[in-house]
């Protein structure tokens, strides 16, 4: 019998997931990094980024933002400040909101705050490819 992890991502908002896995890889504040089920205990900050998590071989995408990751032998929780499923995003509103967000750091205003001008870039850019990974659903 494989082992598998159950993944449960939670926003403010609601519970966006709560699936049986068989590895995923987390965007942590500091980088990247992936659970497999016997994974050791850890709590880590999550940063603007795509989490993958894999169940029988199919990948899925999702874009987060901001909270806390919980890791356990064979759970894991992921509580975000913002979570989006790849097929919850509009394709080309995120395109827009990446076009807009890089005119503003080309011809920044006086008063910009930089820190998150680049912020609002990162999260249109991961929001844009996560979007590109949603997996067609029939219709």
């Amino acid at each position: 019998m494989n082992a598998k992890l159950h993944l449960d991502i939670v926003t403010p908002e609601r519970q966006l997931l709560s699936v049986e896995a068989d590895e995923l890889v987390i965007p942590g504040e500091d980088g990247y990094f992936g659970v497999l089920p016997g994974h050791h205990p850890l709590i880590s900050t999550l940063g603007i980024g795509e989490v993958m998590y894999r169940q029988d071989g199919l990948r899925s995408y999702l874009a987060i933002q901001g909270g806390f990751a919980e890791v356990l032998a064979n759970r894991v929780i992921l509580l975000c400040d913002v979570a989006e499923k790849a097929e919850e995003i509009d394709l080309e509103r995120a395109k827009q909101a990446e076009r807009r967000a890089r005119q503003r750091l080309e011809n920044p205003p006086p008063d910009l705050d930089f820190a998150r001008a680049q912020a609002s870039l990162q999260r249109a850019v991961i929001r844009e490819q996560v979007a590109k990974k949603a997996i067609p659903r029939p219709s």
